[in-house]
């Protein structure tokens, strides 16, 4: 057996939605984090990748995050993008740091937005406090902070909540959660920004990346992958009063906050 860094654990699930030699973009489910930590050192989506992709993942090596170029909360289901190669890995992240990588959202929130779609433009700071007895950073936002843009529009509202696509056109910490909280609409079950009532609204965090878009590292051809509503958010939006098919309808060519790329 293979010596590797990380533990592969095929017990991990996860969907792949595109794969190549390069590059894979693959569906985390809820309640799974990204990487091993203190307490889940087996559990992570990267135990899962490396129990079939295992090789290729140890040749990056931690110099390269064994191929991992982003995030998603532990709670968030959605899309990720995963390099198996090191040409593709330091291409897609200088993507990433040039915001060349589109990335949607689904978010169900409490609340209405004044505007059917708009741009919040808050900048975002970092900083470390204590909840449930443990040390943990979190996102405000602060005149300090480092510049944040969230595009949304909404697909469906009805009069105590709002089923939105989003856009994060910066990639800061929590910034979906922090930003939306902003507008006062924080997305149901979300523990750290969201009032109680809120919080307490939903089995998981009510946030699902449906969408990446880049252009391919190697090949130069366009790359626009989907994931679908899942059962237990489609159930959300339902209960509110709202139309889960709304999530088929399409997003604009360009990106959601009319511009060709970032702000």
């Amino acid at each position: 057996m293979a010596n590797f860094t990380i533990e592969p654990n095929d017990r991990v699930v996860f969907k792949v939605r595109y794969a190549d030699d390069d590059v894979l973009v693959v569906e985390k489910p809820a309640h799974v984090v990204s990487t091993p930590g203190a307490g889940h050192d087996r559990g992570s989506l990267l135990n899962g990748l490396f129990a079939s992709y295992g090789k290729q993942l140890q040749n990056l090596g931690k110099e390269r995050d064994f191929g991992m170029l982003h995030r998603l909360d532990r709670e968030t289901s959605g899309l990720l993008v995963v390099a198996i190669r090191a040409a593709a890995y330091d291409r897609l992240r200088t993507m990433f740091e040039e915001r060349e990588i589109r990335k949607f959202y689904f978010a169900v929130v409490a609340g209405v937005p004044r505007q059917a779609s708009g741009v919040i433009r808050r900048p975002i700071n970092e900083v470390k406090e204590l909840r449930d007895r443990r040390e943990m950073k979190i996102a405000k936002i602060s005149g300090s902070g480092k510049p944040a843009t969230t595009a949304y529009r909404v697909l469906d509202s009805s009069p105590a909540a709002s089923f939105l696509e989003c856009r994060a056109v910066t990639g800061r910490l929590h910034q979906l959660r922090v930003h939306l909280e902003s507008i006062r609409c924080p997305i149901f079950a979300d523990d750290l920004y969201a009032p109680p009532a809120i919080a307490s609204g939903a089995p998981r965090l009510a946030l699902h990346a449906h969408r990446i878009a880049f252009t391919h590292p190697v090949t130069g051809t366009p790359v626009d992958v989907l994931s679908p509503l899942p059962t237990d958010l489609k159930r959300l939006v339902t209960k509110l009063g709202m139309n889960p098919a709304r999530a088929k309808e399409p997003a604009p060519a360009r990106d959601s906050d009319g511009s060709e790329k970032g702000d």
